[in-house]
């Protein structure tokens, strides 16, 4: 079946070279110019779209704006866009619910592999065994949902992904570069320092205490481990 993309992007000319290559790649996607435009688009058809691709900057609305309002309504994964380099963006794109970012100029392949490996995640099977539970928290990786107390977690697919990585192997450090390519695959760079941002916010989600984790700790150097016994903090 046909993957749906939504692309909210200003530059028609990138965005029309950007949905072509896409298409050719089996993709059907629908462009929109403003941030407005492209909303109406997703309050009135968002459960046709498999993802969202999100420029930042906007002529009206910028995508931060579009991001949130999309987040509070719909699941669509969304890859955000930008020509800035400051990281400050990108960490508050993801802190609204991005499931990945790209900074301007970019390939078209890793845009292609980056959609890909976000509609993996987002649409991976049921597997054997697929809730695991560690007292309070249920992390159901049929439905593709974390509980605490029965109460559903806001988490985003790639948060999902990488919390059922650390809890796959609990009680084992895993390193940034683990985490990333237990998410992503091969095909993408390894280390990134969002996945930092995301562990934050997967701790906002899960934890008691987001400041004095006991399911998701750091390993000063190495990177992070899931508590098998949820009792400790920052190590």
């Amino acid at each position: 079946m046909t993957q749906r993309i939504l692309m909210i992007e200003d530059d028609l000319p990138l965005s029309a070279m950007t949905a072509e290559y896409l298409e050719r790649a089996g993709f059907a996607v629908t462009q929109r110019a403003t941030g407005e435009a492209g909303l109406a688009a997703l309050l009135t058809e968002g459960a046709d779209y498999d993802a969202l691709v999100l420029d930042l900057m906007l002529p009206d609305v910028d995508g931060f704006e579009v991001c949130r309002r999309a987040r509070a309504r719909l699941d669509v994964p969304i890859l955000m866009l930008t020509a800035r380099g400051d990281e400050t963006d990108r960490i508050v794109g993801l802190e609204l619910g991005a499931d990945d970012y790209l900074g301007k100029p970019f390939n078209p392949r890793e845009l292609l592999a980056r959609l890909r490996a976000i509609l993996r995640r987002t649409r991976a099977p049921a597997q054997t065994g697929e809730v695991l539970q560690f007292g309070r928290l249920e992390i159901d990786r049929g439905a593709r949902l974390a509980r605490v107390d029965g109460r559903e977690c806001a988490l985003t697919s790639h948060q999902f992904a990488l919390l059922c990585a650390l809890a796959e192997n609990a009680g084992r450090v895993m390193s940034r570069d683990a985490l990333m390519q237990s998410v992503r695959g091969n095909e993408l760079e390894a280390f990134d320092r969002s996945i930092d941002v995301h562990i934050s916010r997967i701790r906002a989600a899960i934890e008691e205490d987001p400041k004095r984790p006991r399911r998701v700790l750091t390993v000063r150097g190495a990177g992070y481990v899931f508590a098998r016994q949820q009792d400790g903090g920052e190590r």
